[in-house]
């Protein structure tokens, strides 16, 4: 679970650029629970996200992750709790390593590694499972450089890793965006059909209402660094993305950006 009490966060403090990204966010999310984000361009999404992940730290309030207060705690300690998937496929996996090496990195992550860079029969054929549900043929690659795959293999192998531990909290700062349409809907698919399988607290960036609508079992948006409309369960599954848009309009006072119009179809 993840809880977000009254966090803020201003960058250039003091100076002419100043700017309040969070202005005293709270948000509470349950075991399980799959929320999707959306709102404006400089609305506070991946502050959030950064946020949470420890990528900065925060100027007020508090983060804890499956109960512990992670506030101060650096973002190299702070990853044990954490699985994250970034925009950019060529982010979270190793380009010049093979596929099986980067899976290794994964499944060992937190865990000393000493001199032994030895694979166990076991972790191969639990690679070739996991890399089967891909539909990618990549159960059969596994020495392949990650490098030469494609975007969406790249991205579908990173969210594998990002869960393969069963993460205290799944956090996916727009990981599809970047992918062409028919790659994007596979691995949003895969991302629920994980999600679902390990049961993980999540919390999903995406600037398609569509899909925000689609997935998830809560939803909220954002605007100017504040959390301003929270739907969840029936309430969620029976809206659709004129009510949606009718709803942020009025919350937001007509905040709804170009980005978000262009992606409600």
């Amino acid at each position: 679970m993840l809880e977000v009490k009254n966090m803020v966060k201003t960058f250039f403090k003091g100076t002419v650029n100043e700017k309040t990204a969070l202005q005293g966010v709270n948000l509470k999310l349950e075991e399980g629970d799959f929320v999707t984000v959306i709102g404006g361009n400089g609305a506070g999404k991946s502050t959030l996200l950064n946020s949470v992940a420890g990528v900065f730290p925060i100027d007020e309030g508090e983060i804890l992750i499956g109960g512990n207060d992670v506030t101060k705690m650096p973002e190299y300690k702070r990853a044990k709790y954490i699985g994250r998937v970034f925009q950019d496929p060529m982010v979270g996996t190793a380009g010049n390593m093979q596929i099986e090496e980067n899976l290794l990195l994964a499944l060992r992550r937190g865990k000393k590694l000493g001199l032994k860079w030895a694979f166990v029969p076991e972790e191969r054929e639990f690679f070739k499972e996991r890399l089967s549900l891909l539909g990618l043929g990549l159960e059969d690659r596994l020495t392949a450089r990650m490098g030469l795959l494609s975007g969406g293999q790249r991205q579908s192998i990173t969210l594998l890793m990002a869960t393969m531990l069963k993460p205290e909290l799944l956090l996916l700062d727009e990981h599809t965006a970047a992918l062409d349409p028919r790659t994007a809907e596979n691995v949003l698919q895969l991302t629920d059909k994980l999600v679902q399988e390990h049961n993980l607290t999540t919390l999903m960036i995406t600037h398609n209402m569509r899909d925000a609508l689609r997935f998830g079992n809560r939803l909220i948006m954002m605007n100017a660094g504040q959390i301003i409309f929270d739907v969840r369960g029936d309430e969620k599954k029976n809206m659709t993305v004129q009510d949606l848009l009718e709803r942020f309009s009025v919350a937001a006072e007509g905040a709804v950006s170009d980005r978000m119009m262009l992606a409600k179809d």
